[in-house]
């Protein structure tokens, strides 16, 4: 007679890894999810493409989750917010009302060039929540740059870190990737960032000196760690991302793969001046010259001058393959800046995997506070590289053509 009670063991194990992996798919009547330890990734996709993935949970969930278990305190940073009635960012408002109302302390960070771009409905409704309190930074005093990082935590056990803004555009009309973290130490440190901004928005209201990281030395790489900018306001132990992307770019040994809304070897001056920034830009042109295959998908809306102009000059090079992905406007419509590509994720010879917050030009990485997570796990970078390969092969996706002057696009209308 079979052992069945030896079978089932390596079935279990079976099933384990293929979880693991991500190979393994739930079915629409199931919570679909892919995780691996510590990390869920969660996306984002359009209405009305072909850009779904079962397996993947949306941010609206993700987010609703977070603050419906949350027992002590909700910790949120964005740029801006910014819903309309009837969205799904609707049933996140509910659930961080009900957060509020059972007595769980809720801060929220803003930044303060957003409040220009949030809806004044949101930014009161906001308000109104028993238990929040709202501070608005003005990251420009500290760095020159903007608070553009876009997270969560709850209870200091979770995060949530992705390109996806308090926007209800965010959740219904773009394409975003982000990570559900519950690694412990990584929780604690973008704690750590989100209490020492909230800080600096106190001192410099009441006028008073943000001191500046005075340890320059950057923390230890694990298989999966934080980065973040700027690098002179991370609390100690937290890796400088625009250190850290070029050692990653130049470790590259054979792909690299890159999406982002935008790209350009260009910051953002006085009078609407573009100095040059040629951080990352060098580091790509190094390793394509190298022999690295290097594939980069930026939006339609970095189509226009001078930005395409570094981008045309980019693709001219060998081992270097660049599409511009335009999505179609809504049946119900325009609707102003959305229905656009806005995750930024990047992998690396099908083992390491970045997601993160910053569009890869200059104002980014140098002077705005932002947060990226690198995983050295093959399987979260098989299924960054799947997400990414259904985009690069969809009909949305186009190469970049050198000879034709693109028509100049208003995404906001």
């Amino acid at each position: 007679m079979p052992d069945y009670h030896n079978l089932r063991r390596p079935l279990r194990r079976l099933i384990a890894a293929l979880w693991g992996s991500g190979l393994l798919i739930l079915s629409h009547n199931a919570a679909a999810r892919f995780d691996v330890p510590g990390y869920e990734l969660v996306y984002n996709a359009p209405q009305e493409t072909t850009l779904q993935n079962d397996d993947l949970r949306d941010s609206a969930d993700v987010w609703q989750q977070m603050f419906a278990g949350a027992k002590q305190q909700i910790d949120i940073a964005q740029f801006y917010v910014a819903n309309q009635s009837g969205a799904r960012l609707d049933g996140v408002l509910a659930q961080l009302r009900a957060a509020g109302e059972r007595g769980v302390k809720i801060r929220f960070l803003l930044e303060q060039k957003g409040v220009t771009m949030s809806t004044a409905e949101t930014l009161e409704q906001l308000k109104t929540i028993p238990g929040l309190e709202m501070r608005v930074i003005d990251y420009r005093q500290l760095s020159g740059g903007i608070l553009h990082a876009k997270y969560l935590l709850v209870d200091g056990k979770q995060a949530f870190v992705g390109s996806q803004n308090f926007d209800w555009r965010a959740l219904d009309h773009i394409q975003e990737t982000g990570l559900l973290i519950s690694d412990n130490r990584v929780v604690s440190q973008i704690q750590a960032i989100f209490d020492q901004d909230w800080q600096a928005q106190a001192l410099l209201a009441a006028q008073q000196t943000v001191p500046e990281r005075s340890d320059q030395s950057d923390g230890q790489t694990y298989d999966n760690y934080l980065v973040a900018s700027p690098r002179a306001f991370n609390p100690p132990g937290v890796i400088d991302s625009q250190s850290e992307l070029p050692r990653l770019l130049a470790a590259a040994k054979q792909r690299i793969r890159v999406q982002v809304m935008e790209y350009a070897p260009l910051s953002y001056g006085p009078q609407r001046t573009r100095p040059y920034y040629a951080l990352i830009d060098n580091a790509l042109r190094s390793a394509a010259a190298r022999g690295v295959q290097i594939e980069l998908m930026v939006a339609d809306w970095n189509t226009k001058k001078p930005a395409i102009d570094y981008l045309k000059s980019l693709a001219l090079l060998p081992n270097i393959q660049i599409k511009v992905v335009t999505i179609p406007p809504a049946s119900s419509g325009f609707i102003p800046f959305a229905r656009v590509i806005h995750s930024k994720i990047m992998t690396i010879d099908g083992e390491l995997a970045w997601i993160g917050t910053s569009n890869w030009s200059g104002g980014y990485l140098d002077n705005s506070r932002n947060l990226e997570l690198i995983l050295n796990n093959p399987s979260m970078a098989a299924r960054v590289d799947k997400l990414y390969q259904q985009l690069w092969s969809s009909n949305y996706a186009a190469p970049l053509r050198i000879d034709y002057d693109y028509p100049p696009l208003k995404p906001g209308g």
